[in-house]
């Protein structure tokens, strides 16, 4: 598609033609750079695009002395308390005067909200005085988060909570298919369209692979290496990951495991994988030659709405064993790209990665039908895809003047 025409979107009959340079755009987030996760690093994605475009973009988010990484655009600190238990993420708790005062002289016409908390819902309030449409992306799914603090009770709950939220908003991005239909099948909105997430391919990509690194962190030529990638939290599957690799290792399967990765449930984990392989948290092209040197990535969560690590692997190559859960069901087609195994089942999730170990034929050719999915998603057609998204809602509900 021209590139012009991929921008432009018509206000209506007999108006002046709108584009993407056009837009101005309040960006409320949770954390848009003071951890690095995948979310934000999408948001921080996004907005690098949109400037590219000429769009104006300001970002209202909590701000620590010593983030993760530089912010894209403009960012607008907001007051926040670390959340208990999870110190350090934070959570935003009200808009003052002076951001207020702000955001007024932004004068946006569209606002982006990614996460529901109480500043996002002071935002979408906000923007339903001034008139102004409001998208919102949807990153996790937090409604499950409970069920791994002994808390399942209160999923129900989160559910309504959540509901209420994403009703006030005029739509939603999702980054999956699949996600999209849990949002639909719960009712959250009925306007829902699919913001994907892109590979950098030349970060992830096979040819990275170091049989060097590998030695050095003691993993030789002819072992083989179960992966893990992410934040070590208990939310992603922790307890899935390490008993089923009890499972396999009382199959008496050889194997070497590799944990990419930090975060609070560290020395957990560390205690559940004895003679593991943990390297810490990697970026940019360390990340790429780690993820590259696994044989089989294992990502047992289900609390992804898309699974950038599952699509970060893939694009090196590597057959995937995941729970069949949202987002990771959108990237994998059982046994062509990996196996989808039923969330929580320690012993299926076990026999899947057996069948890995111990088969390179089988390894080669799902790795390979893997990097061939990865091909799709490229990050300018997908954030080209929520400015599009910015501008129906805008020639839907033009605001004041």
């Amino acid at each position: 598609m021209d590139s012009g025409l991929a921008k432009r979107a018509v206000r209506g009959y007999g108006q002046p033609i709108m584009d993407t340079a056009d837009l101005r755009i309040a960006l409320f987030s949770g954390n848009y750079n003071y951890v690095r996760d995948g979310a934000n690093q999408a948001l921080n994605r996004l907005a690098g695009y949109l400037l590219d475009q000429g769009a104006a973009v300001r970002i209202y988010s909590p701000t620590v002395p010593k983030p993760a990484f530089e912010p894209t655009g403009d960012l607008i600190g907001v007051r926040a308390l670390p959340i208990p238990g999870r110190g350090e993420y934070r959570m935003p708790l009200w808009l003052p005067r002076k951001v207020r005062q702000d955001l007024k002289a932004f004068a946006p016409n569209v606002v982006h909200v990614s996460s529901p908390d109480p500043v996002s819902h002071e935002a979408v309030t906000w923007a339903r005085k001034h008139e102004l449409p409001v998208l919102a992306s949807v990153h996790t799914r937090f409604e499950t988060y409970f069920r791994y603090y002994n808390m399942a009770w209160a999923e129900p709950l989160m559910e309504a909570f959540l509901r209420r939220f994403y009703r006030r908003c005029d739509a939603l991005v999702a980054p999956s298919e699949s996600m999209a239909q849990v949002l639909r099948e719960q009712r959250m909105n009925y306007d829902i369209t699919i913001w994907s997430r892109g590979v950098d391919r030349e970060v992830f990509n096979p040819g990275v692979r170091s049989l060097d690194w590998r030695r050095s962190h003691g993993i030789g030529d002819d072992e083989i290496a179960i992966g893990f990638l992410g934040r070590l939290v208990m939310e992603k599957g922790l307890d899935v990951f390490s008993d089923s690799i009890d499972a396999l290792r009382r199959r008496g399967v050889p194997h070497k495991v590799l944990v990419i990765g930090e975060g609070p449930a560290r020395e957990w984990f560390e205690s559940r994988l004895p003679g593991a392989a943990f390297v810490g948290f990697q970026a940019g092209a360390d990340l790429g030659r780690a993820v590259a040197s696994m044989d089989v990535l294992f990502n047992p969560s289900v609390t992804e709405t898309f699974g950038n690590v599952t699509l970060e692997a893939m694009a090196c190559a590597l057959p995937v064993v995941a729970a069949a859960a949202t987002g990771s069901e959108s990237l994998v087609e059982d046994h062509v790209s990996g196996r989808l195994i039923r969330p929580g089942a320690v012993h299926q999730f076990a026999e899947a990665l057996r069948g890995y170990v111990e088969s390179a034929e089988l390894r080669d050719r799902h790795g390979a039908a893997g990097e061939r999915r990865a091909l799709d998603f490229s990050w300018d057609r997908i954030n080209r895809a929520v400015a599009d998204t910015y501008l129906r809602l805008v020639r839907r509900k033009p605001g004041r003047s």
